[in-house]
């Protein structure tokens, strides 16, 4: 799924006190768009954010698919991709979380499962068939014929 060009400017990626460079914004707005794309598929908002706490970085991941909540995941690491592609992770799976919680949200199918199952049956051997496979009315089924 291909994304329109105006995500890139949903996707905000800052620092405080880390000098970014110039291949992880890059980076990180193409792995947004991977994973917004596999999930729901229309980004409405995404931010990065980055902060060094000793020797470690604390990368922050907010995304915002459609018109469903905030999403948001942390992690430190020592390194800055690794850090990234693990609050990622962590945002991805509350995705994909929600993700199956609206699909099977939808209510059962009861009617639809008991024809089925019925359909499945062999006809009583008792009772009349006619041509299109449909019980024939007899002097034993209590629904009038129209007739």
């Amino acid at each position: 799924m291909k994304q329109d060009s105006d995500s890139d400017n949903n996707i905000l990626v800052q620092s405080a006190n880390v000098d970014l460079g110039d291949n992880f914004p890059d980076y990180a707005k193409t792995n947004i768009r991977q994973v917004a794309s596999k999930y729901f598929g229309h980004l409405s908002l995404a931010s990065v954010h980055v902060t060094r706490e000793g020797i470690t970085y604390r990368c922050t991941v907010n995304m915002q698919m459609g018109a469903l909540k905030m999403m948001s995941g942390e992690a430190k690491d020592k390194d800055l991709y690794t850090a990234f592609r693990a609050a990622l992770q962590k945002t991805a799976k509350q995705l994909r979380r929600s993700k199956r919680e609206l699909r099977e949200d939808k209510a059962a199918r009861v009617d639809k499962d008991m024809l089925l199952r019925e359909g499945a049956r062999a006809p009583a051997p008792d009772r009349d068939i006619d041509d299109a496979g449909l019980p024939m009315n007899d002097e034993g089924d209590y629904r009038a014929a129209a007739e």
